[in-house]
Parts: structure tokens; C-alpha cells; sequence
């Protein structure tokens, strides 16, 4: 293209885009008019749940109430609160209505952990639903990705985060299979692989382990075998205990443990709930030193659908 024909190109798509935005942005508005006055406005869907459920009820005003539909009228509905409360709600002050992950305890709504497939680190018993995952940051070097493939088979990875400087970097991959899952139990197999640049020889761990409990409130012991990709013999057994409770309707305590031949880590520390991200704040502590010390855990989840 000649550099004449160029310039008019550039500056008619110049013109082109604000133009574009412009009508955009026109279009939006008449929508949102139009919403306004009604017209585009859908009805959100109203059902009694099951009698086991919670339902997430959003309205215009921006709040949120946990509890459930207990009547449907023409244009009114009745919603019994978590604390025991009768509220009669329009309709059309209805935003969404949805089943709420997580249960009613003293009255008051606990939502779900949103990491509940892990402790700090170190994976339970539970899995990941198919289509869910989550995206995870930890010691602020290491990222990990989980993406549930079915309701009982995840799979993920990641690698280590390395500012400047050349060479290849470690890179892991984590698939889970979960084996049993019913009321408070859950059984499931897995293994962490890392591929080692510069010739060292791929290790890894293989697991099992169980998962007892429920979400706010479970053990999960596991047994191991960290190996090294080629090198036979070399491997040794590891012995994982772990625990959660919750403390309060955002805080969880976790704690974190392995053992081996000549060595071990304990750990314990607290998990900040939100409704899709958590942050997990801990100390780790190696065994069998020479000198005792402990070192900060810091790790954030993001969990998606």
C-alpha cells in the first residue's frame, strides 16, 4: 500500500472508532432507559428448594439474604431468613435466587470454604466438580492451576516463578482421581510430578488418602511414596496428617503434617474465607534439626466456574 493510501486508511479507521464507541455507548444508554422503565426486564426464576437447602437471595438494594422460599405468590414471595425471620419480598425487587454453598449453624449462614481440596499445600480427600477449578499463588513463587475434568477426576500444574536471570525452571503436574465419596467420607488417589530441568532425574510423590468429616470440620490422613524418576531404590514412604475446623464464619484453623525417614514438617495456621478466594496464613517447622525454627506459609486461592 502506497504511504497516500495508508495515511487515508489510518485516518478514516481513526474516525471509524470513536464513531463505533460512540454508537455504542448510545445503545447502551437507550437499554438501559428502556430497563428502567420495565421493558426489558426479565423475572427471575422463583422455586421452593428441597427442605435440606439454603438459597442465596440478592435484591435491587444490593443485600443479600441466606435462608429459603417458603411461598410463591403472584407478585410477592415469602422468604424465612437463616435467623428464623418471615420477610414477604416483591418479585421485582428479585436480582437472582440461587442454592447457597454451605449450611446454617446456630442460626447463622456458614458459607462453604471455597479451597476445601486442599489444607495448606497437600490435597484432601474431596474433589473438584467438573468444570470448577481453582488458580493458586503459593509462598508467592509458586503457581498451581486445578481444573475438575469430571466430578471425580481433576488435573493441574504449574511452575515456579523466577525473576531475571536464564536457565529452565521446574515444572509439576497434579492429577487426582477421587475413588469413594459418601456422607462423611472420601478416598482418593493422586500424583505430584516435577519435571526437573538440566539433566536431574524427574521426583515425585504418589498418594492416597481419606478424607473424614464434613467441610467445616474433618481429618485427612494420606500415605506416600516420594520417588525419583530413574533412579530405583531411591524412594521413601511419607506419612500425612492433617486437620480443619472452623473457628467463626470467615476464620479456619488448618494444620498440616508429614513424616519420613530421618525428617518431618509440622504446621498450623489460620484460612481467611471469602466467597471464591481464601488466604492461608501459617508457620512450617522441619523436624529433626539441629536447631529449631519455623518459617512463614502465605498462600491465596481463587477458585472459578
Amino acid at each position: 500500500m502506497t504511504t497516500p493510501r495508508f495515511a487515508l486508511a489510518m485516518m478514516l479507521l481513526g474516525l471509524s472508532v470513536p464513531a463505533a464507541a460512540l454508537a455504542q455507548d448510545v445503545a447502551y444508554r437507550e437499554a438501559q432507559d428502556h430497563t428502567a422503565a420495565g421493558d426489558l426486564q426479565r423475572p427471575v426464576a422463583v422455586e421452593i428448594p428441597p427442605p435440606e437447602a439454603t438459597q442465596e437471595l440478592r435484591l435491587r438494594d444490593g443485600s443479600c439474604l441466606y435462608g429459603r422460599v417458603t411461598a410463591i405468590e403472584t407478585d410477592t414471595i415469602t422468604f424465612r431468613t437463616s435467623a428464623g425471620v418471615n420477610v414477604t419480598v416483591p418479585r421485582a425487587d428479585i436480582t437472582s435466587l440461587a442454592i447457597a454453598e454451605g449450611r446454617i449453624a446456630n442460626g447463622e449462614f456458614l458459607p462453604a470454604d471455597p479451597n476445601a481440596t486442599r489444607l495448606f499445600f497437600g490435597p484432601t480427600a474431596r474433589a473438584l466438580p467438573r468444570g470448577q477449578g481453582y488458580l493458586g499463588v503459593y509462598e508467592l513463587l509458586l503457581p498451581t492451576l486445578q481444573v475438575g475434568v469430571t466430578d471425580r477426576l481433576s488435573i493441574g500444574g504449574g511452575t515456579l516463578l523466577i525473576f531475571g536471570g536464564g536457565g529452565g525452571r521446574p515444572v509439576w503436574i497434579t492429577p487426582k482421581v477421587q475413588l469413594y465419596s459418601g456422607g462423611r467420607t472420601a478416598v482418593a488417589a493422586g500424583v505430584i510430578h516435577f519435571f526437573v530441568p538440566g539433566g536431574d532425574p524427574d521426583v515425585g510423590v504418589a498418594y492416597g488418602n481419606a478424607t473424614f468429616g464434613h467441610r467445616d470440620s474433618a481429618l485427612t490422613a494420606g500415605v506416600g511414596y516420594a520417588y525419583a524418576a530413574g533412579h530405583g531404590g531411591s524412594g521413601t514412604a511419607v506419612v500425612m496428617i492433617g486437620g480443619e475446623q472452623r473457628a467463626s464464619r470467615r476464620v479456619k484453623l488448618i494444620t498440616e503434617n508429614y513424616l519420613w525417614r530421618d525428617g518431618g514438617l509440622v504446621s498450623g495456621g489460620v484460612r481467611f474465607l471469602g466467597d471464591r478466594l481464601s488466604a492461608d496464613l501459617g508457620l512450617v517447622a522441619p523436624l529433626h534439626t539441629e536447631t529449631a525454627f519455623a518459617f512463614p506459609f502465605v498462600s491465596f486461592v481463587w477458585m472459578f466456574r
